[in-house]
């Protein structure tokens, strides 16, 4: 319901936008490859995780909780 109400708001400021990606976390996955003739030259691969420690917390407590009841 809370994502709803961000959705109808016709701006948000940048407080806002860092502390709802912080709270619900960011992933920014992504890989470039430079290549001249077929041959790659250079490869840039990126992993970003954002996200407040709580929130990283609760997510591993929660994934380790998961895995115990397996």
């Amino acid at each position: 319901m809370e994502d709803l109400d961000l959705l109808e708001q016709s701006e948000l400021s940048l407080l806002e936008t860092l502390d709802h990606v912080l709270t619900r976390g960011l992933v920014i996955a992504g890989e470039i490859t430079i290549s001249v003739a077929d041959v790659d030259l250079i490869f840039v691969g990126l992993n970003v995780v954002l996200t407040s420690v709580e929130t990283a917390r609760e997510i591993i407590g929660a994934r380790g909780r998961k895995e115990e009841g397996e």
